[in-house]
Order: C-alpha cells, then sequence, then structure tokens
C-alpha cells in the first residue's frame, strides 16, 4: 500500500462535502485543495486517486491529482490542483436559474465528448461487471429481483468508451471557458446509457427536499435542466418522452450506487425498474 504524506488540517479550510467525504482549499497554497475521506475509508481514497491518474492522463479535463495523504485524526484523502474561481453547473444553475438552458447545453456537450472517448479497456472496470458486483452485495433486491436486474445488465450492449459513474451535474464544473469533470472514483468504461440514468435521476426521480439540498435548486429548474439536456446530448430528433423511456431503467438501476454510499434502500427509485422487474 502506497505510504501516505502525513498533513495537518490546520493548512486547510472546508468549503464543501458529500456521501463520502469532504472538500478543503490549502491556506498557504492557493493551488492545492484537498478531498478528505471520512473515518474509516482507506482504500477508496487510494482507489480513487489510481483511477484519477489514469483518467488525468487520457486528457479527459479533470483537476491534476497530487498526492496521497493523511491527517493527524487517521483519514486518508487526496490533494488536487485546484481551479480558482470554478462553479459546478449545479450551483451555477441555482444562483442563475435563467439560465438554465444553457448550463443543461454545456454540460450536455461534456458528456457527448466524454462519452466519446475510447479507453484501454485492460486499465478500467466495465460499468456492466461493476453493476453486477453491486447487485450482489445489494442488501434491498430480493433473489428473483436481482435475476432479473442481472439478466437486463448483461443484455445491454457493450461499448469501449469512457464513463463518469458518477455523473451528476454538480461534478462537472467550469470557471470561465475552461470545464472540468470532478469526482472520478467510479470511473469506467460501457455503455453511456449507464452514465446518462445519473443525469435523470438527479433532476426528475430525486425528491424536492433533496434536490434543493445538493443541487441548490427547485425541482422544476432541475426537470428544466433535463429537458434541456436532452436534445443537445440525443439530438432534436429524440423527444422528451423517448428519451424518459430509454433512460429511465438506467435511472433505476443507479440506486445500486445510491444504496451502496447511503446504506438504505431508496423506494423512490424503484418504479423506474418496472420495465426489468415487472
Amino acid at each position: 500500500m502506497m505510504k501516505p504524506i502525513k498533513i495537518s488540517l490546520d493548512d486547510y479550510v472546508l468549503f464543501g462535502g458529500g456521501a463520502n467525504g469532504e472538500s478543503y482549499d490549502c491556506i498557504s497554497d492557493p493551488n492545492v485543495m484537498l478531498k478528505l475521506y471520512f473515518p474509516g475509508k482507506i482504500q477508496q481514497p487510494l482507489d480513487e486517486m489510481a483511477v484519477a491518474r489514469k483518467v488525468y492522463d487520457l486528457g479527459i479535463p479533470t483537476p491534476e491529482p497530487g498526492e496521497y495523504v493523511e491527517t493527524e485524526d487517521g483519514r486518508f484523502g487526496i490533494r488536487f490542483r485546484r481551479i480558482p474561481g470554478k462553479v459546478s453547473y449545479s450551483r451555477a444553475t441555482g444562483d442563475h436559474p435563467e439560465k438554465v438552458k444553457q448550463y443543461a447545453t454545456e454540460f450536455a456537450d461534456m458528456c457527448r465528448e466524454l462519452h466519446s472517448v475510447h479507453v484501454d479497456t485492460t486499465q478500467f472496470e466495465n460499468v456492466k461487471d461493476r453493476y453486477l458486483r453491486l447487485l450482489k452485495e445489494n442488501p434491498f433486491f430480493t433473489p428473483e429481483e436481482k435475476e432479473k436486474l442481472a439478466k437486463f445488465i448483461v443484455s445491454v450492449p457493450d461499448e469501449d468508451t469512457a464513463i463518469h459513474g458518477d455523473l451528476q451535474y454538480s461534478n462537472a464544473i467550469f470557471v470561465g471557458d475552461k470545464r472540468y469533470f470532478i469526482d472520478l472514483g467510479d470511473f469506467c468504461y460501457g455503455n453511456h446509457l449507464f452514465d446518462v440514468g445519473m443525469v435523470y435521476l438527479c433532476t426528475y426521480l430525486s425528491e424536492e427536499a433533496f434536490i434543493k439540498e445538493t443541487f441548490h435548486m427547485d425541482k422544476a429548474t432541475a426537470m428544466k435542466f433535463w429537458d434541456a439536456f436532452v436534445p443537445e446530448y440525443f439530438g432534436p430528433q429524440m423527444s422528451l418522452e423517448e428519451a424518459e423511456k430509454l433512460i429511465q431503467p438506467y435511472a433505476g438501476l443507479k440506486t445500486l450506487i445510491v444504496e451502496r454510499d447511503t446504506k438504505r434502500p431508496m423506494p423512490e427509485f424503484r418504479p423506474s425498474l418496472d420495465s426489468i422487474l415487472k
């Protein structure tokens, strides 16, 4: 195991957090930020650092990863090159809902570019293998449901292109005309629809309170984001109804990621799996 560099949090100031940890800016060096995992998470930062370096080397726009670190209280994390002045697409949309179409279009362009990047499949996990593993570990589906879900996952056509793995619009940032993806711990390769499912889940399927707390906007604005995302990502020939029907099962499968992180069932996402489970 890589030996971490010991650091003091006295040199850092907290600016955000998520399901797995917190983010800090470095006081003494404004070009450094720290992603610090919650106590007990040792392997995750190591795995994310390895993946983040591979993704950066592919030329995918993402902050450059730095060192693996440990704080005085035994927490582990990664230092990254900080992007001064950055803002996420969710925060920007929440702050300026009148620009929802612009931001959704820019985000869709980023996603299309990401999903066109061919990768060395020996270097990353196949998204189908990941979902099958998560399905096996998930305690909230019955054996019969797992069998049906596994059959669907296996049936999805393979692709050798990049997948972010957690394609929330809070995981894409910009400053000026520069755009970057962040939080690449679930990066893998495979069918792009697995990725786009998260966009639909975060805009249409999630509850109002969650959207407000996590993405800084009301659900009506989030839904407008998806409505503007669809024609830019899929093309004008794809109606919203067709896109919804296509993407719903992939959005429902994202519950495997969410339930892994929250360790609780998410019944609000189950209806999207009706076409698989019925």
